[in-house]
């Protein structure tokens, strides 16, 4: 906003400094003008012996009055006499002596600038047409510019066959600081910033709380309803963030009480089935039948465990991340699992603790299931927070990274049932990691895996 107005105000500067200045010399000249007219008629009703003197005590800081004999002047020897004139301070002039400036100071200042020279005056010296409105004056009085139009004459005849000669100078180029412009320009500039500072805070913090909001809402923890406030675009953005929360906690619990329910219906027929597959004869095809239904059973119990853990309510609170994956570390190690814990710096982490830790068990768990042992780390940078679990096991194909996330997905080859559960240890994972903002990423190492929490920092 602040380099907007500077820029306006140089563009209407530039613009207007030309019709500012022009402005000021022809108020300048009206001013001479009338000036003149009026000394003209006063010197003419008095007599011969006082013309002189009253022309002179006529003269101001930047007017010179004086009578000559010359009814028609050239341009240099009637500047140099103005020069000549200006040379006397003004207060000397008046007590009668032409004695020029040599003291200095306030007493004898003078309109000319300290180092001008006649030179200086005569640049652009040109005899001008008188303005078409000073009726006052004589037809046949004279008008000059000369100075580079910073000074001005008027030559008007007198009844005696001699002319009142008066001259102008001030240097019409002030420096800018010289004029109102810097103290208008820090004024607005003041009023400026206040109106933009309170503007920006009325939008930030509507926008700060937002971000804060989505950020929780991405992590998974709970939000208040955000106050709808604000300009209307906020507010209005306030209103779509609410109403979008509310959504989606009411399809997450559809899909969740539709899911126990499928899963609590499930029960009755299954059991039902395992009676009746206690009473078939051939030992062979009852086994056969037990272990569908065990299989069946145990994919409901985890699908609805998949479920509860995606709409877990558990508090997010501030811990050492460190000191989680090292006591996770540790009790897989306790009962006899070959688990090896890197540790590094201290890392005071938010997130919901017990999903955190079911999600690093189930990865070093895999680990040892398929390398018989893992090796974790706590790796931090600017922008993330990893918990990498390494192994030296078979690894999985390129081609089949993410299908190992999906539910009930199983390699066959490696990873069958009967060494790698129903296949839902990754999803779980995946979904708490992401609850947290963050994700699970898996790599291949030659040889091994590496299977990394990634959250952000």
């Amino acid at each position: 906003m602040l380099v907007a107005l500077f820029a306006s105000q140089t563009v209407g500067m530039c613009i207007s400094w030309d019709q500012f200045i022009s402005d000021l010399r022809a108020a300048a000249r009206t001013e001479l003008s009338s000036r003149a007219a009026a000394v003209a008629r006063l010197v003419e009703t008095l007599p011969p012996a006082l013309q002189s003197d009253i022309a002179r005590v006529n003269s101001t800081d930047y007017t010179r009055f004086w009578i000559s004999e010359d009814p028609a002047p050239h341009p240099g020897p009637w500047v140099g006499e103005a020069f000549e004139r200006f040379q006397v301070p003004l207060r000397t002039l008046l007590n009668g002596s032409s004695q020029t400036n040599t003291l200095g100071g306030p007493a004898t200042r003078t309109p000319l600038p300290e180092d001008a020279t006649t030179a200086h005056l005569l640049k652009g010296a040109t005899w001008t047409a008188p303005p078409a409105d000073r009726a006052d004056l004589p037809a046949r009085a004279l008008y000059l510019d000369y100075a580079e139009r910073n000074g001005a004459g008027v030559i008007v005849p007198l009844n005696d066959g001699r002319v009142l000669n008066v001259a102008f100078y001030k240097h019409f180029m002030p420096s800018i600081w010289d004029t109102h412009l810097p103290l208008s320009l820090a004024l607005t500039a003041v009023f400026v910033s206040l109106v933009g500072v309170l503007t920006v805070r009325r939008i930030v913090r509507p926008l700060r709380q937002l971000t804060r909001a989505a950020e929780m809402l991405g992590r998974g923890e709970a939000v208040t309803p955000l106050r709808e406030c604000g300009p209307d675009d906020i507010r209005r953005t306030a209103e779509g963030f609410n109403r979008m929360q509310e959504r989606l906690h009411r399809f997450v619990e559809d899909r969740t009480r539709m899911l126990a329910a499928i899963g609590h219906d499930l029960r009755t027929p299954l059991t039902t089935l395992r009676l009746r597959a206690e009473l078939v004869e051939d030992p062979d095809l009852q086994e056969r039948m037990l272990d569908t239904i065990d299989e069946m059973q145990a994919m409901t119990e985890a699908t609805l465990s998949l479920a509860r853990q995606e709409t877990n309510a558990e508090p997010t609170r501030t811990i050492d991340l460190s000191a989680l994956v090292e006591s996770v570390c540790d009790d897989l190690a306790e009962i006899g699992q070959s688990v090896v814990f890197i540790g590094g710096e201290r890392v005071n982490y938010r997130c919901r603790p017990d999903g955190l830790r079911r999600t690093i068990r189930n990865l070093i768990e895999n680990a040892v299931r398929y390398a018989g042992r893992a090796e974790v780390r706590l790796i931090t940078t600017r922008s993330t927070v990893e918990i990498v679990v390494e192994d030296e096991g078979p690894g999985i194909p390129l081609d089949s990274i993410e299908e190992v996330f999906a539910p009930f997905f199983r390699l066959e080859a490696s990873r069958s049932r009967e060494t790698g559960g129903i296949g839902l240890g990754l999803s779980i994972a995946r979904a708490i990691a992401r609850q947290h903002g963050g994700d699970v990423v898996l790599s291949p190492r030659h040889p091994g895996l590496k299977a990394a929490v990634v959250l952000p920092a």
